[in-house]
């Protein structure tokens, strides 16, 4: 007997977003959060990559934009002490919304109590057992300790996750001696912003906008803004940093002087923020019942990158939680979370590690490095892969079977859908987190064998312009599962597609259900 199909521990953008999805493919989740009320110490300043995409899938894009006071950015990005231009592209394949991560919650909190989730705040995880049919957590709260049972346990709380030390899930890695400072203030009087947005400071003279190297660190500002700067300081430190304790403008100005060996004059404080460098990845995401998500899973030595992809853990891991839950999953179904977001962490940890050794030398070796660098991504193709890379959009899922379409395994592009009761797109039929099967070549072959299916995906008939396909099969995460190439023989694609819906949705079921042309 249990109480609840899946507690959540940690209420931040990870653990919040997983209780959406979860939600959405119909299990119960019970969020514990060991803060008593959201958090207003300032984070993250953004959302930036694959994840944007996916917010955009799931209808919430929109609700962040409204709640954004920030001008959206220009694609410029910071990589290694070095700039990312993608101004000169017509398309860039990366992108950010500048958004508090307070506000962030906000949102992701009020989404995931509208379809009805339970969120505890002042809950703290105290002990945690599992057995062959569940976890039980012993946690204390506010009117004392109680024991909650659920199906799965999933850590989502943050770098000194509670529940990966108590499952015994080995994090492995390195703390680097940096410390990294970020305020957005306003411009005083004695500062001069020049027109190609340098500044000129009493007693420093012209500072060139992006990133300035002493031997005692590295300072960086821009603007985004009129009136604002946005700056940063990263200093060799080897001092901890309680994350909950805010950082105060003089901790900032103090850090600019030992950088730049004079003080800066700073306008009124808008953010002040400050986090350490990490690099580690747990060694196995799932421990029986218990999964881990988010920062709990892995740590990053740069910044931009961990709420893209801890969010998208999510998504990949609550369609298969709901499906072990609800009965139908296939055998190893649940074993893909980890098979598919490990490799892909990896791959995170690749480009964020490749972040340090260009920032952290002070040699000439080391500034000849940065110069090779930053002329090969003034090229498009360099710099296209570097913000795919970044952006986590280049991530192709492990195949069963070496001769699949090229697209299985990426992220479904979002088409144009011309059906017989209208216009709609591969984005708005996601919004209900249902996978579905795009008939896009009028295939009666492949929706009748989908039939046998009907009670778990839907199936849309529809027209795109340079359909990539003539069939393709969407997991709820928004991934190909499957896809037919253009004008393949029956036999064929009816073997494959079967064995695809198989391995991702079950055993079938004869039925009656009829096949859709629109959202269900």
């Amino acid at each position: 007997m249990t109480d609840t199909d899946v507690i959540i521990v940690g209420a931040g953008p990870t653990g919040l977003m997983l209780a959406a999805e979860l939600h959405l493919a119909g299990v119960r989740p019970l969020v514990l959060e060991r803060q008593p009320r959201p958090r207003d110490t300032p984070k993250a300043h953004g959302i930036g990559g694959q994840i944007l995409q996916l917010l955009r899938y799931r209808g919430l894009l929109e609700r962040l934009e409204a709640v954004n006071t920030d001008p959206i950015p220009a694609p410029r990005f910071p990589f290694g002490g070095v700039q990312l231009d993608f101004t000169q592209l017509a398309d860039a394949p990366l992108h950010a919304l500048p958004l508090p991560q307070h506000r962030l919650e906000r949102v992701l909190d009020e989404r995931a109590r509208e379809l009805g989730a339970d969120i505890r705040r002042g809950h703290e995880v105290a002990a945690v057992s599992q057995d062959d049919d569940a976890v039980t957590v012993d946690v204390r709260g506010p009117d004392g300790p109680y024991q909650v049972r659920a199906r799965y346990l999933v850590g989502c709380d943050g770098a000194r996750s509670r529940v990966r030390e108590l499952a015994g899930i080995p994090f492995p890695g390195t703390t680097y001696p940096e410390v990294n400072r970020l305020a957005s203030v306003t411009v005083p009087d004695s500062v001069t912003v020049l027109d190609n947005g340098d500044i000129d400071v009493p007693e420093l003279g012209r500072i060139r906008a992006g990133f300035t190297r002493t031997d005692r660190g590295v300072f960086a500002f821009g603007s985004l803004t009129p009136g604002v700067l946005m700056l940063s300081t990263i200093e060799d430190e080897s001092a901890e940093y309680d994350d909950d304790v805010a950082m105060t403008l003089t901790e900032f100005q103090d850090s600019v002087r030992r950088v730049l060996g004079a003080d800066l004059p700073l306008g009124e404080p808008l953010r002040l923020s400050r986090f350490t460098f990490k690099d580690r990845l747990a060694e196995r995401y799932r421990d029986g019942r218990i999964l881990l998500a988010g920062d709990a899973a892995h740590l990053f030595p740069a910044t931009g990158v961990a709420i893209n992809a801890g969010m998208t853990d999510t998504v990949n891991l609550a369609w298969k939680l709901a499906a072990d839950i609800h009965g139908w999953a296939p055998p190893g179904l649940l074993d893909t979370y980890h098979d598919e977001r490990h490799p892909a962490g990896a791959r995170t940890q690749l480009h964020t590690r490749a972040q340090v050794a260009l920032r952290r030398g002070q040699d000439p070796a080391a500034e000849a490095l940065r110069a090779v660098f930053q002329e090969l991504v003034a090229d498009e193709k360099p710099l296209r892969r570097m913000g795919a890379f970044i952006a986590g959009s280049d991530i192709r899922y492990p195949l069963p079977a070496p001769d699949q379409h090229a697209s299985t395994g990426t992220f479904a592009p979002d088409l144009t859908l011309h059906t017989d009761q209208g216009t709609t797109s591969v984005a708005e039929l996601m919004h209900t987190a249902r996978p579905i099967l795009l008939d896009l070549a009028d295939r009666p072959d492949l929706r009748e064998i989908a039939r046998d299916w009907g009670h778990r995906i839907d199936v849309v008939s529809a027209k795109t312009d340079d359909r990539p396909a003539d069939g393709i099969l969407i997991r709820p995460d928004a991934h190909i599962a499957w896809a037919a190439t253009i004008d393949e023989p029956a036999d064929t694609a009816a073997l494959a597609l079967r064995e695809a819906l198989s391995r991702w949705f079950g055993a079938p079921r004869n039925t009656t259900v009829p096949t859709i042309d629109q959202p269900s």
